[in-house]
């Protein structure tokens, strides 16, 4: 079974706690505090295996969830880090968000890999918070909490050559013909439903080809098997236009089949229409299809195009083809490698600045204080340890929260809401803002 896109949902690791303990020796009358740091949590890790080929191993299982830190612990036992979740995805996914779209990351090579969502931060045990004022702080940070995410996988398939045309045109017969690939192969439209690939040698040379399923006019909005298996043309580095000489069941013009499924591409996408293209006219080996075959031969004249006139089933032309297909495939890899920029990590963390927040009136006297770094004190503090508030608001004044929010208008008594909490202001509470 062929699975080229799918939606998952996945969830990284939630960071463990940090643990608040003192020493109990004998003979150690004032112990200081010794609680261990919580362990990270687990990222969950997209890896592309060039053993895969479809993605229906996230067919019926669409949850994901990466393992959590451990808890500190005291005697400064510092807590393990949670595992990581590594999920094998076929070479040419794409991976998007489900709820912007926008693209996360493009696994083309085995073994590259893709964090998809990072592990929550480990708490901080008390021996982080003693100060020459604070010499026993009973409190500790708890661990970052993570949310769960939804993205898309897509399966571009990676070929060099992309043959293409009308459904019953004999794209299967030709791979099948220049290629180990067994396709299906019979005598009625839309017989190939899902891309088949095929190695392609010519003497030293070789190329990898896809047999696109059929296309027909409108497959660009949907008609037809659709723009569904259109995207697997958009990583081929060259498009061979398969087209009946004799016209199909439905005795088609064949300068009209190439027109239509040139608009198609380029309704697709619009760099389509300035791949270099290899127009082939199968079926040669029928009787008075040398009209059509001229006509065919003009029309790729007249765009630029190589042509080739081919039989799928006696084999006539087809030598000459796959040797001047090699050979464009080369000279392309060959200009690609040469453009080509110098590799980059395949994900990046966009992280905001630690520090950096914005202040929001809502309305009334109601402020938003949104920031990754503010965000994750809030979240990390343990709301029913007085001790730990405390510090909270000396953090936040230090990280001129307070300067910001009077800047904004904030006065005393107005509700401030950060990562979901919700505070009373208190200009008063400001205290010694360099503990830290």
């Amino acid at each position: 079974m062929f699975f080229d896109e799918v939606k998952i949902n996945i969830k990284a690791g939630d960071g463990g706690a940090g643990c608040m303990s003192f020493r109990r020796e004998a003979h150690v009358p004032k112990g200081g505090p010794d609680g261990g740091d919580g362990g990270r949590g687990g990222d969950v890790v997209l890896e592309a295996d060039p053993t895969l080929s479809s993605l229906i191993d996230y067919r019926y299982k669409r949850h994901f969830k990466a393992g959590r830190g451990i808890h500190g612990k005291g005697a400064a036992k510092d807590g393990a880090s949670g595992p990581d979740l590594v999920l094998k995805v076929p070479c040419g996914t794409v991976v998007k968000d489900s709820e912007t779209g926008g693209l996360l990351g493009d696994l083309t090579t085995s073994g590259q890999r893709l964090v998809v969502a990072e592990g929550g931060r480990g708490g901080r045990g008390n021996p982080h918070f003693v100060t020459p004022s604070r010499r026993a702080p009973a409190f500790a940070e708890l661990g970052e909490p993570t949310t769960d995410r939804w993205i898309n996988l897509e399966l571009k398939l990676l070929a060099d050559v992309a043959l293409v045309g009308m459904p019953s045109v004999g794209k299967s017969s030709l791979i099948s013909r220049i290629s180990a690939a067994r396709p299906k192969v019979a005598d009625y439209p839309f017989t190939t439903l899902v891309p088949n690939l095929g190695v392609v040698m010519a003497g030293e040379r070789g190329f990898v080809a896809a047999d696109i399923p059929g296309l027909i006019e409108g497959a660009s909005e949907g008609k037809g098997l659709g723009h569904g298996f259109l995207r697997h043309i958009e990583r081929s580095a060259l498009i061979m236009h398969i087209i009946d000489l004799t016209g199909g069941f439905e005795a088609r013009d064949v300068s009209s089949d190439f027109e239509v499924i040139n608009r198609e591409l380029l309704l697709h996408a619009d760099e389509l229409a300035c791949r270099p293209q290899i127009v082939v006219g199968n079926k040669a080996d029928v009787v008075g299809v040398e009209e059509a075959d001229a006509r065919l031969a003009a029309c790729a004249r007249e765009a630029g195009s190589s042509y080739f006139a081919v039989s799928a089933l006696t084999g006539e032309g087809i030598d000459a083809l796959v040797r001047y297909t090699a050979e464009c495939v080369y000279g392309l890899r060959r200009e690609c490698a040469k453009d080509e920029p110098a590799p980059e990590r395949v994900w990046r963390h966009e992280q905001s600045r630690e520090h950096g927040f914005s202040v929001c009136n809502l309305g009334g006297r109601v402020f938003l204080v949104e920031g990754r770094g503010v965000e994750r004190m809030v979240i990390m503090t343990e709301w029913e340890n007085e001790e730990a508030l405390a510090f909270l608001q000396k953090r936040l004044v230090k990280a001129g929260v307070e300067s910001a929010l009077i800047a904004a208008g904030a006065r005393d008594g107005d509700e401030i809401r950060i990562a979901g909490r919700a505070f009373e202001f208190d200009v008063g509470l400001v205290g010694d803002g360099g503990e830290q």
